[in-house]
């Protein structure tokens, strides 16, 4: 049955794509990595609002669930629902939350918060210096967090889960159909993508 959107997709590979050349710019000191980094910081802005606006299984309120539903779900007490199952659920929030900070400290090293006012009282050299310290950090970070989310989705495979196969065409195996889901238009993810767009060149044109 089907349960992720057209645009959950295209978010989800394109953000793959950019953080694999954000990766390979950023240690190797080469190519248009601020460029690539204001693209992702388009992509992740998309995403957050999405997460409320979206598609039922987009929403950040569907898979975001507590504690104790993770640990019930690692020891195969809680139903599966279409979607991101608890535990990924939470490797969701943690890669958007650590690319949004990587962002965040990245245009500001970058001096795209410069021409803020009180900026110049705010971006202090100490403020600078952890900045710098939470973007290296996040670097290695990263990369760790995406080892772990390829694990888990090898881990599926081998348990005849395809995830990465319904990540392409959107249909997920081993659903009823009673578990529809809702999908709202893609005509409102293309507006919210506008919307992500002007804030990020809003940002580029202030500084």
């Amino acid at each position: 049955m089907k349960v992720w959107d057209l645009s959950t997709r295209l978010y989800h590979w394109a953000q793959a794509l950019l953080f694999v050349a954000l990766t390979l710019s950023g240690f190797s000191g080469n190519g248009p990595h601020v460029q690539l980094g204001l693209a992702i910081t388009t992509l992740i802005i998309w995403r957050m609002i999405w997460g409320f606006v979206g598609s039922e299984t987009s929403r950040f309120k569907q898979f975001v669930r507590s504690p104790k539903h993770v640990v019930n779900y690692l020891k195969g007490r809680e139903k599966i629902k279409p979607g991101h199952n608890p535990a990924g659920g939470w490797m969701v929030i943690s890669l958007v939350f650590a690319l949004f900070l990587q962002c965040i400290s990245g245009l500001a090293l970058t001096g795209f918060f410069d021409a803020l006012p009180y900026a110049d009282l705010v971006l202090t050299d100490t403020v600078f210096y952890w900045l710098e310290v939470v973007h290296v950090q996040l670097a290695h970070l990263l990369p760790a967090l995406v080892f772990v989310h390829v694990g888990a989705i090898l881990v599926y495979k081998f348990r005849s889960k395809p995830l990465t196969w319904a990540m392409v065409t959107g249909r997920q195996k081993h659903l009823s159909a009673s578990q529809a889901v809702i999908f709202v238009s893609q005509w409102r993810a293309l507006l919210m993508l506008v919307l992500a767009t002007s804030v990020t060149m809003g940002i580029v044109a202030l500084a």
